[in-house]
């Protein structure tokens, strides 16, 4: 019976994990918004390299509403004096996705 109550929570934990997208399918996305023109995955190009954005909201509970915003509205000085633009013209789904991704690690 203790093995059975040892198991319940990695079950539960089990249930609640959801896999990285796919990086092709966030490549397109990312294409089309012309965000590689200033990110890369692990390479710091105008902006911060995914992999670093990965690095930093690593674990926090608001990551997902933080990068949520900063893709959304824009963002400034969070990683060095260059502004990053709003993105109004990405949609909710495709900023879902990359945002999964990004929590994921940004794996490629």
């Amino acid at each position: 019976m203790s093995a059975l109550a040892l198991c319940i929570p990695l079950l539960a934990l089990g249930q609640t994990a959801v896999a990285a997208p796919d990086y092709a399918q966030v490549k397109d996305i990312l294409t089309k918004n012309a965000c590689l023109a200033c990110h890369t995955v692990d390479k710091k190009v105008i902006g911060p390299a995914y992999q670093e954005v990965a690095a930093k909201h690593k674990g926090q509970a608001d990551a997902v509403a933080v990068l949520t915003k900063s893709i959304k509205e824009g963002s400034s000085g969070q990683y060095g004096p260059i502004p990053m633009p709003p993105n109004a013209g990405i949609s909710d789904a495709d900023i879902k996705t990359v945002v999964e991704w990004l929590v994921a690690g940004a794996p490629n």
